[in-house]
């Protein structure tokens, strides 16, 4: 099995990445338009506060080619405030917004960010996975409590093929664990030399091999986690 390699970063939304990745004239509503032809994905952190409008949905998938996948973050109300208990009428609410990206067949993942102050519960885990993965979309889950790296939640996570979200920072790296069918990368660090930039090159060549990746680098007011997505897609996308 082979899959696709989606590459981008959370958000495009930057005046500041001028003139390095965005040219200086262009107007700040052709950013997505731009954006979408240098990479192919990216990680929607809009709606961890707020869910998209229908003018909103509409704009970004006009925006974007057939080829294009948004991910979304899920709200932080489900995650960080119910955390992952009493969450149904949130996520149903949630999973009716993007349904227009499924519909386009444009829907990437659904990335679910818990707290680092939020240790392993597994059993909520299990509980809240057995419904919100009874959908057509593509779960997952990005821990930063160490103690959720263990074999009995990546058991829970495999059973419910919700990908665990292999995250880099300075601070906390989570275990490479396949738990799904596609991939799921978010590179946080505050810089990537060559040397990194190598690694990550071959880990993707790796992991498409087994299904659809997507790889999110770190949005900042400087533009260099969009242009080595770009220059990553640009070598190892199919001619």
């Amino acid at each position: 099995m082979s899959g696709t390699i989606y590459l981008g970063s959370s958000g495009w939304a930057y005046s500041s990445w001028k003139p390095d990745f965005y040219p200086q004239k262009l107007s700040s509503k052709k950013f997505l338009e731009f954006y979408a032809q240098r990479v192919n994905s990216v990680e929607v952190n809009y709606t961890f506060r707020a869910l998209p409008s229908a003018s909103m949905t509409q704009a970004w998938l006009a925006a974007t080619g057939s080829d294009f996948r948004f991910s979304f973050k899920a709200p932080q109300r489900i995650t960080h405030i119910l955390r992952l208990d009493g969450y149904q009428e949130s996520l149903a609410a949630f999973f009716r917004s993007l349904q227009p990206f499924l519909d386009a067949k444009r829907m990437g993942i659904v990335l679910f960010q818990l707290p680092p102050n939020f240790p392993a519960h597994p059993e909520r885990l299990a509980s809240f996975l057995a419904e919100a993965a009874a959908t057509e979309l593509r779960l997952a889950f990005e821990f930063r409590h160490r103690s959720w790296f263990t074999e009995e939640v990546y058991a829970i996570l495999g059973k419910h093929q919700t990908a665990l979200c292999v995250a880099e920072s300075d601070d906390l790296s989570t275990p490479d664990e396949k738990t799904a069918p596609f991939s799921c990368y978010r590179f946080r660090k505050s810089s990537y030399p060559a040397q990194e930039l190598a690694r990550i090159r071959n880990l993707i060549k790796m992991r498409v091999a087994e299904g659809d990746l997507f790889a999110y680098f770190k949005h900042e007011e400087t533009p260099e986690g969009v242009l080595h997505a770009a220059t990553l897609l640009q070598e190892l996308r199919p001619a």
